[in-house]
């Protein structure tokens, strides 16, 4: 157990409060600490303690792109017709295209949790992909 002060971490305390906790934790408290003040040494060094935003939305319009009605109803028509192609292949490959894609799993995770081997996860992402391929021309 390590004794730590709450007064060095939250400024809104105004007396010493001591907590004893695990060295886990200490030790993530001081790694974030060491990455917190080399990531303000970063930002004096290269001077980019400044913004674009001049509250005007310049950085909100160009981070967040608001989509026009039209490119809204392509993408919501085109992933309508990709969920249509995944369900009409085999279950195998539909569920492994869906983890790797959609839940982003590796194919290392997936093969894993299937306990197959990994070539076969593989061998069955990309066979489905290429059915997926004829299954959307053809719509």
């Amino acid at each position: 157990m390590k004794r730590i002060n709450l007064r060095d971490m939250y400024p809104f305390f105004k007396t010493d409060v001591w907590v004893d906790v695990d060295e886990e934790v200490a030790q993530e408290i001081r790694r974030f600490d060491l990455h917190e003040s080399a990531y303000r040494l970063r930002v004096y060094r290269h001077q980019a303690y400044y913004s674009l935003d001049r509250n005007d939305g310049i950085e909100q319009d160009i981070l967040f792109l608001s989509l026009s009605s039209e490119e809204a109803y392509e993408r919501k028509l085109s992933r309508q017709q990709l969920y249509e192609a995944l369900c009409q292949l085999p279950e195998k490959s539909a569920r492994r295209i869906y983890a790797h894609f959609f839940l982003g799993m590796s194919k290392v995770a997936i093969a894993r949790a299937e306990h197959v081997d990994e070539r076969a996860v593989r061998k069955s992402i990309q066979r489905g992909l290429r059915q997926m391929g004829h299954l959307l021309k053809n719509m």
